[in-house]
């Protein structure tokens, strides 16, 4: 490539700037993959870096932007595989660029989590965190951050914010549509395991249920509830509840696959056919859903899909509000659902 020999010393971007004809914050976008840029000017800066064996200077950048290419998660979530799927999906944005992933779990009834998570922000100087239910719902933290200067995507199971900072499924709907299922199939006492108290998602999945069983004239009473806590062991207990009144349900929706799995481990406990005796439904599609048996019908939410937007759109202000925020979920049927007994 012409104007490349004689040169000294490591390539600076100014270097790759100059023999692409493109500016430095071009070059900058380029290393982060952002969505502004034509496929021909990618390539075309991409072609240079490689041939100048160009590495980025992270400390440098840093200090001239003062903040760190580190992504934040702030979490308190009982849910450990949504936690993971969630990471993946970061990885997957970040994979082969400049940014890392900084993981923080805390404790949202610790009087102390404000000035806790002032000190932290204040130390790693994000250059944006992701935060998780239920404390990103949570109104008065992100009040916080925007104190702190601290760019953020919040995600929900309803619309928390502005599509620059959100990433939303929608959960009542799916709900609704898991439960409408088992209503096709014959079933009229439908019971429901909820998630925990104080999450919008353990509130939006409780609506679709009870939306869908009075629109069919459907008991929707108190009795048929149980409260869960997205455990395995909240499953069982709410399992034990439900299948212990005098008319128990014929179905159970259960907030999430785990405790769906609780359920199903108790109908076997006591004998119970599964979904000869009782249909189960779970919501998430994690790997639990597919491994058990029989195979659970659930609700897909694509949490490693809308954790790779999150990333995105902290990696990329300037287009976050162009990225996507909703996330539809996808109804999953497999063979834990059958027609009730006559």
């Amino acid at each position: 490539m012409a104007g490349t020999s004689g040169r000294k010393g490591k390539p600076t971007i100014n270097d790759v700037a100059r023999l692409s004809g493109v500016s430095k914050k071009t070059v900058s976008r380029v290393i982060n993959r952002s969505p502004l840029l034509n496929q021909a000017t990618r390539e075309k800066v991409e072609a240079v870096i490689a041939e100048l064996g160009y590495v980025p200077n992270p400390q440098a950048r840093q200090l001239a932007l003062r903040r760190n290419f580190s992504l934040g998660l702030i979490y308190d979530n009982p849910n450990a595989q949504m936690v993971l799927n969630f990471q993946e999906g970061v990885l997957d944005a970040i994979r082969g660029s400049e940014f890392a992933l900084v993981i923080h779990p805390v404790d949202r009834h610790d009087p102390g989590l404000f000035d806790q998570v002032r000190k932290f922000i204040e130390q790693q100087r994000f250059y944006g965190v992701m935060v998780l239910p239920p404390l990103s719902e949570n109104d008065a933290f992100f009040a916080l951050l925007d104190e702190l200067g601290c760019n953020y995507v919040r995600m929900g199971s309803a619309e928390l914010d502005d599509p620059a900072h959100l990433v939303q499924s929608n959960d009542r709907q799916a709900v609704r549509h898991a439960v409408e299922y088992l209503i096709a199939q014959g079933h009229k006492r439908i019971g429901l395991v909820e998630g925990p108290d104080g999450f919008r998602s353990a509130h939006e999945r409780r609506e679709g249920w009870r939306e869908a069983v009075s629109a069919h004239g459907l008991p929707a009473d108190i009795s048929l509830t149980a409260r869960g806590n997205y455990t395995f062991e909240s499953g069982k207990e709410a399992g034990v509840s439900l299948l212990d009144l005098p008319h128990p349900p014929s179905a159970i929706f259960a907030s999430n696959d785990v405790m769906a799995a609780g359920v199903v481990h108790v109908a076997r406990e006591r004998g119970l056919v599964v979904p000869g005796d009782l249909s189960v439904v779970g919501f998430d599609d994690t790997a639990i859903a597919a491994t058990i048996w029989p195979p659970l019908t659930t609700v897909r939410w694509p949490i490693r899909t809308m954790a790779r937007s999150a990333a995105m759109k902290l990696i990329h202000p300037e287009t976050a509000g162009k990225e996507q925020s909703l996330f539809p979920t996808e109804f999953v049927p497999r063979a834990s659902v059958s027609a009730p007994k006559p």
